[in-house]
């Protein structure tokens, strides 16, 4: 039986008997018959093994695939080699669901496929223990093959404050390993990669992106077998002994997200976007994306209640929405060496309760919230020194500190409960619209009961997060971790923001979000406008370049608003009121990034409406152009015989070539009469650009006439 997926731009093919193994994905096909598909059926090699060997969605070592095997795992050392003969397949619509079994190892294993209208595949396995005796899992995937001309890999890395930086490698023998240990999504390998024709672009080439929306420890392989072909394999990384399955039980991997464009990294990009819209974020109210003020750069510690409200009032005046008390209100949490755990009001800090603050912010028409760290507790605090036990910890080994705090164990009950009392006791206290939950060190010595438990804690903060989100659905949650340690789909599913990175220099972050933008859109991307000198990197930068960064998210500032100077609180008012101004369109359009001639040293990118008639567009220039002259602009997106004008919305302050003129001797020519172009001219021909100075940016918008 061949069962076929379907969209308006997608077809996916799937041959089910005996094994489950699918064919194809990729670009519509014309017409597609069963003899067509039985083509598919490639030659048998010689010096190998004497029939075809399918690469199915769960690769076994028992049918002669010696590429990595979906599953592995034993039963007091058998039923280590499966082979999954298909029982069942189920078709609904663009659902399928195929059920396999090994009746002599005693398993069952589920496939489900689930091909979205937005273009985006689901993919998952479940694997049953149908034996009496308990049956180990070391590992359980979900394969997916590619085509032998994806020639090309493009994944992320990175660290702490430089998240999402993107590399690329040839992937034409063995393969690519990526392993994160660290029992959160890490800083280091978000769970996501492309593959592609070789030299594939933003605009261009084909491409296969896929996503596991995971928050703990994950692996992927990407690999090429000796006979050419490829596949990608995901799942979550399982510690010795973590997963065992008693008989009934079932085990699920994480869904996997896979898309296909054939028209380079922005379609793919529009697929995942359009996905998560109509599928995963959920916002309390339908309102614009509330601009926020988040306290921790500007007074960090230092919490006064009369002098926060001082804050509150100024960020009201700049244009603010929603005002974010960050770290310090809790405890006795003076510094980043105790506390953390002692979620109680501190009166020293607060006499008066957290109401008068509250309740002045609300006065100024903004939202409030609040940063919390529940996952987390210090030793030199009232909770550990209660309870030393509750640690998530191997009992006898000295495990390190991390960020001078160490992790609850979520599996203990005592544990969850005070959480989940702890945190209904702030939400029902106070009036409350938004918690900052972050996440700041990374697992070590994940122990519970003796027992492995990064899948249990994970699983443990979802539960947590859910239970908050059913008892105070109108409370958004931003997943913070140092930044971007914990950013994916799955824990997308309880938040509704996710703080890119805890570096706010806005020319590291211009790569971060440009790279977190091949997955996410910017809705939910906190992009924030930080100080003239950025705490991480110490890098003083224009606010133009910092104003410009931060438009295309969900934008913030991070600042002491009473003490900032009257230039700079200009610069944050103008920038907020210009992201106002655009909003909806940032917040709903189709997220484009261009392919520019000086790549080297400068990126742009932009947000075209769902008609094609609005478009704004960022000109970054991150270095000092390689040539004397920049290039043209070759725009996309837009309708092909439209007639477009174009407004320059923002420039750098010192680029009047009249005053300055060290950059450029006069502007090009249509920045300085009013143009009306078509929209095949600004694709094709495009705008020639002006000499920007290193760490400066531009705005333009397109309007159809």
């Amino acid at each position: 039986m061949n069962c076929h997926l379907t969209n308006h731009d997608i077809d996916i093919i799937l041959r089910t008997q005996p094994y489950a193994e699918l064919c194809y994905f990729g670009k519509r096909l014309q017409k597609i018959t069963t003899d067509a598909i039985d083509m598919l059926i490639p030659a048998v090699p010689n010096a190998r093994i004497d029939i075809d060997v399918p690469f199915t969605l769960c690769p076994e070592e028992g049918v002669g695939n010696f590429s990595t095997p979906g599953l592995e795992g034993h039963r007091n050392g058998k039923d280590w080699s499966p082979v999954f003969v298909t029982q069942k397949v189920t078709k609904k619509k663009n659902d399928i669901t195929i059920i396999s079994e090994d009746n002599i190892a005693q398993l069952r294993l589920t496939s489900k496929l689930i091909l979205d209208e937005t273009g985006v595949l689901q993919c998952q396995n479940s694997l049953t223990n149908l034996g009496d005796e308990p049956y180990q899992v070391n590992r359980l995937s979900v394969t997916l093959p590619i085509p032998e001309r994806a020639l090309e890999l493009m994944a992320f890395s990175g660290r702490w404050i430089k998240e999402f930086f993107p590399h690329r490698t040839k992937i034409q023998h063995c393969g690519y390993l990526q392993e994160n240990r660290r029992g959160r999504t890490s800083h280091e390998y978000f769970p996501g990669m492309v593959v592609g024709t070789e030299g594939f672009k933003e605009q261009t080439g084909e491409v296969w992106g896929v996503h596991l929306g995971w928050s703990g420890n994950h692996r992927f392989q990407v690999a090429v077998k000796s006979n050419g072909k490829r596949f990608i394999q995901a799942e979550a990384l399982y510690l010795a002994g973590e997963v065992s399955l008693a008989k009934g039980e079932t085990l699920s991997t994480p869904w996997l997200y896979a898309t296909y464009s054939d028209e380079g990294l922005n379609k793919m990009s529009q697929h995942f976007h359009q996905f998560l819209r109509k599928n995963i974020i959920h916002f309390a109210s339908d309102k614009p994306r509330p601009v926020h003020l988040n306290t921790w750069e500007g007074i960090f510690f230092d919490h006064n209640p009369d002098y926060i409200m001082k804050m509150a009032t100024k960020a009201a005046q700049m244009g603010v929405e929603r005002f974010i008390i960050d770290d310090g209100w809790f405890g006795k949490r003076d510094d980043d060496y105790q506390a953390l755990g002692d979620w109680y009001l501190d009166k020293r800090k607060y006499p008066n309760g957290l109401e008068p603050v509250i309740e002045h912010v609300k006065k100024q028409g903004m939202e409030f919230g609040i940063w919390v760290e529940p996952e987390m507790i210090s030793k030199n605090s009232d909770l550990y020194r209660a309870h030393p036990d509750w640690l998530l910890e191997l009992p006898g080994y000295n495990q390190p500190e991390g960020r001078h705090q160490y992790l609850l164990d979520l599996q203990n009950p005592a544990v969850f409960n005070y959480l989940l009392e702890r945190l209904t006791w702030l939400l029902s206290s106070y009036d409350i619209d938004y918690i900052k939950w972050d996440m700041n060190r990374e697992i070590v010595q994940a122990g519970h009961e003796g027992q492995p438990a990064v899948v249990g804690q994970t699983n443990a903060v979802y539960r947590l997060m859910d239970i908050l989100q059913q008892k105070y659905p109108n409370v958004e949650i931003e997943s913070c971790s140092s930044g971007g340690g914990r950013i994916d789909f799955e824990v997308l599913k309880r938040t509704q923001r996710f703080w890119a990175s805890d570096s706010n220099d806005a020319l590291d972050r211009q790569i971060i979000q440009r790279g977190m933008s091949y997955f996410f859109p910017p809705e939910v991307m906190g992009a924030h406008i930080g100080g003239k000198t950025c705490h991480t990197t110490y890098r003083e930068l224009d606010m133009n370049l910092r104003g410009l960064t931060a438009l295309f998210g969900h934008m913030g500032v991070e600042l002491d608003p009473v003490k900032e100077s009257t230039e700079e609180q200009k610069g944050f008012t103008h920038y907020i009121r210009l992201h106002k101004q655009l909003r909806s369109l940032l917040h709903s359009g189709n997220s484009v990034r261009l392919d520019v001639d000086d790549s080297a040293a400068m990126q742009s990118y932009g947000v075209v409406s769902q008609d094609k008639k609005e478009a704004v567009f960022v000109i970054a220039q991150l270095a000092l152009p390689t040539y004397a002259l920049s290039g043209n602009l070759r725009l996309t997106g837009l309708l092909a015989d439209k007639e477009y004008s174009i407004e320059i919305l923002d420039l750098p302050n010192h680029i009047d070539p009249q005053v300055n003129g060290h950059a450029m001797k006069s502007f090009p020519k249509w920045m300085t009469t009013d143009t009306t172009l078509s929209g095949d001219w600004l694709m094709n021909i495009g705008l020639p650009l002006p000499v920007l100075d290193p760490a400066t940016a531009m705005l333009i918008k397109i309007t159809a006439n």
